[in-house]
């Protein structure tokens, strides 16, 4: 079995509870879903759906980043929205990141997501 190695970014915004921002087995990078939050602050960049998504990814970016990896390595994603009505703002951002064969991909509504955003990323990704 493959050593469990914890991914620690420091572009990324830190955790807000007792999780790794990823975890890399052997040739997988898995990642904690990433809000929309500024690294810095910590706080939900402004925007709503929209910024939220584009710093979601730029987080994920940077998560994969710190593991070796890029946004082309990632194979699948699951999407958490707060509003199922937001999917299609969401996914013109999303597809600005993702150009050109994009990983497999969930989509669902959440009653509810941390700090009251508006959606949240997590990716699995492969070396």
């Amino acid at each position: 079995m493959s050593e469990k190695e914890i991914v620690v970014a420091s572009d990324a915004p830190k955790a807000i509870g007792p999780y790794s921002a990823g975890v890399k087995v052997g040739n997988f990078i898995y990642t904690s879903g990433q809000l929309g939050m500024d690294p810095e602050s910590g706080a939900l960049v402004d925007g709503g759906v929209i910024g939220e998504t584009r710093q979601a990814l730029l987080n994920l970016k940077a998560v994969l980043s710190a593991a070796g990896a890029q946004l082309e390595n990632v194979v699948k994603t699951t999407v958490f929205l707060r509003d199922i009505n937001d999917f299609a703002s969401m996914n013109k951002v999303y597809s600005e990141f993702f150009t050109e064969n994009p990983p497999a991909r969930s989509a669902i509504q959440v009653a509810a997501l941390p700090k009251g955003g508006a959606v949240e990323i997590e990716a699995v990704a492969i070396l």
